[in-house]
């Protein structure tokens, strides 16, 4: 009865291996597969090696290995730039591919997310990123600049930031996990005016010119004019000035008609308007004189020979 039982358990043992052994071989033959998700928005159609594979949100399993990914955005207003890129698939690792679609690549952003066995028992994240020189931070702590690589992470979800001048800031949620190095490859849009990470300057408008108006002192008996305090004869003369000189007008006494000027720099007075006019901004151009007619000369009679007696 021993015999037999310890043949058994002997049997069972041994089938028991048999399938372990078998599992494991059939790991390396058949080794698992990879994952992918695709997002996009607006919402696009999916091609996986040129083969199209649905519409996104997209999620389906692939051999591990790099494949094409291509997606096409539905576009009814303005046209939106298409996005092809090569992705390393993991076995048994779920790839996340996110894009948010411009009308040009530049204008357009997105991340491609993805895990890699190293082992141990902290998690890591791997962060790159177009145009290089990204900020980067974790849960509202900057952490560095692009490429960078964090390392003893805890295993635990985290809010990724990445944001760069002249450039549209991006952020998602990422979710480290001990052994694993998470790698996030993110792309961001250039903000309107920026054209490949160059801003566009703006093009200085020319000043305007201010009219001025001017006041010109005629000839006067004297050989100069006088600069009064108030506008009239009876004011205090604050100065003299140049028949023939243009300044600056100030001010018209609507009742008198006299100028207020500048004479010198920052002094001001009243001169008459008997002896001062104002310059016209935009004097009527004077009529162009027309061409006197060119005389045509008279043709001289051709002299007749005499003959010579």
């Amino acid at each position: 009865m021993r015999k037999k039982l310890k043949i058994s358990l002997f049997v069972v043992s041994g089938v028991g291996i048999l399938i372990t052994i078998s599992f494991l071989v059939l790991r390396l033959i058949k080794p698992p597969k990879a994952a992918l998700l695709v997002e996009s928005s607006p919402n696009s159609t999916a091609f996986v090696n040129g083969e199209q594979v649905g519409r996104t949100p997209y999620e389906g399993e692939f051999s591990a290995g790099e494949v094409v990914i291509k997606l096409i955005p539905d576009s009814f207003e303005s046209p939106l730039a298409p996005y092809q890129s090569t992705v390393d698939l993991v076995a048994g690792i779920k790839t996340v591919v996110r894009r948010s679609f411009g009308d040009t690549d530049d204008t357009s952003a997105g991340e491609v997310v993805s895990f890699e066995r190293i082992g141990g028992d902290k998690a890591s994240l791997s962060v790159i990123s177009i145009p290089d020189g990204a900020q980067v931070s974790l849960d509202s702590q900057t952490r560095g600049r692009t490429p960078i690589k964090i390392t003893d992470l805890e295993t635990k979800e985290y809010h990724l930031e990445v944001a760069a001048d002249g450039y549209q800031k991006r952020d998602f949620v990422v979710k480290a996990v001990s052994g694993y190095l998470l790698t996030a490859e993110v792309k961001l849009a250039a903000q309107p005016g920026n054209v490949e990470g160059v801003t566009t300057p703006e093009v200085p408008e020319e000043p305007t010119e201010e009219t001025v108006e001017k006041v010109k002192i005629l000839t006067t008996p004297t050989g100069f004019l006088r600069v009064r305090q108030e506008p009239t004869t009876q004011s205090v003369e604050l100065g003299q000035v140049v028949p023939g000189e243009e300044y600056i007008l100030l001010a018209i006494d609507e009742k008198s008609g006299w100028f207020k000027i500048e004479y010198e720099t920052d002094k001001e007075g009243w001169v008459t308007n008997q002896y001062a006019r104002k310059v016209e901004n935009n004097p009527e151009a004077s009529p162009s004189p027309s061409p006197s007619p060119t005389p045509i000369p008279k043709a001289s009679p051709s002299p007749t020979p005499i003959a010579t007696p």
